[in-house]
């Protein structure tokens, strides 16, 4: 009787279960959070524990991976952001001064409205913000074509999040700039490999007019997204003769040993660089 009981399942409770669901969910990798929810509404067979985990799991989700969502009018599009939130379900976009307000579990923006004058930056920011802006978006378009590449029926998807933090520091005539980069990529055909890598780094330039300012601040960015994506790739491009092989036995059941000398035909590099649209 005893051993009878020990091999009984047991019962997990409502907040075992939407915690466990929520990890699934948070874990999602990019643009992947819609087939998780599916699968695991399917799991659960409790609709109850999976509206918690999906109400708890979808804002935070959203924000960390800064979706992009369109206006239902298609005017234009909002961030959803920790910087761009205005309560928990409107998000300003400074480029059209409008509010969207947004559904996070279907991930669709549903309404706008115009922005009030106090959730709008002021005319001196503001000034700053726009030649900045048009700056960073020709270097953008440029560097990254496809920054969010989702293309699920190849089994493959991917994305690259930076955040710049800028401050200008009026006593010392200088702006401090911290940049956060952030690369995931999921591959799962006939396997399934994650990457995730992140890096953090600190610059300054001189407090110029704005669009001085802004040329420069755009070269810190694309140096060192330049940089980091250089190290990204001499990394990878070493896989074979490290990782790879660590994770292989010397000689495995098969009795056939691994073609080291032809890996050029595993390049993550390769692949993950194609799939971003990033260009060098």
């Amino acid at each position: 009787m005893a051993d009878e009981e020990e091999h009984q399942e047991t019962e997990l409770s409502d907040n075992q279960k939407i915690d466990i669901a929520k990890w699934f969910l948070l874990n999602s990798p990019p643009g992947e959070i819609q087939y998780v929810a599916k699968d695991l509404r399917s799991v659960l067979r409790d609709d109850n524990a999976y509206q918690m985990a999906a109400s708890e799991a979808f804002p935070f989700y959203n924000k960390t991976h800064i979706i992009s969502l369109q206006f239902p009018d298609r005017s234009g599009d909002v961030l959803v952001s920790s910087f761009s939130e205005i309560s928990e379900d409107e998000y300003l976009d400074p480029r059209t001064a409008q509010v969207g307000k947004i559904d996070h579990v279907k991930q669709i923006c549903t309404d706008i409205r115009p922005a009030k004058d106090e959730e709008l930056p002021t005319p001196y920011i503001e000034e700053y913000r726009c030649a900045l802006d048009a700056e960073v978006c020709k270097y953008v378009a440029e560097a990254y074509p496809k920054a969010t590449r989702l293309s699920p029926q190849n089994f493959c998807n991917g994305s690259w999040r930076s955040i710049w933090n800028i401050e200008f520091m009026d006593e010392l005539q200088t702006v401090e700039v911290r940049g956060k980069m952030q690369v995931g990529a999921h591959y799962f055909e006939e396997g399934n490999v994650q990457l995730e890598a992140q890096h953090e780094c600190k610059d300054s330039t001189m407090f110029q007019s704005p669009d001085d300012s802004s040329f420069s601040l755009a070269n810190i960015i694309r140096h060192h997204e330049t940089e980091y994506m250089s190290s990204l790739e001499t990394s990878y491009s070493n896989l074979p003769d490290s990782t790879f092989k660590d994770l292989r036995r010397k000689l495995p059941v098969t009795r056939t040993l691994f073609p080291w000398h032809n890996t050029m035909q595993f390049s993550l590099t390769r692949d993950i660089t194609k799939e971003l649209g990033i260009e060098k």
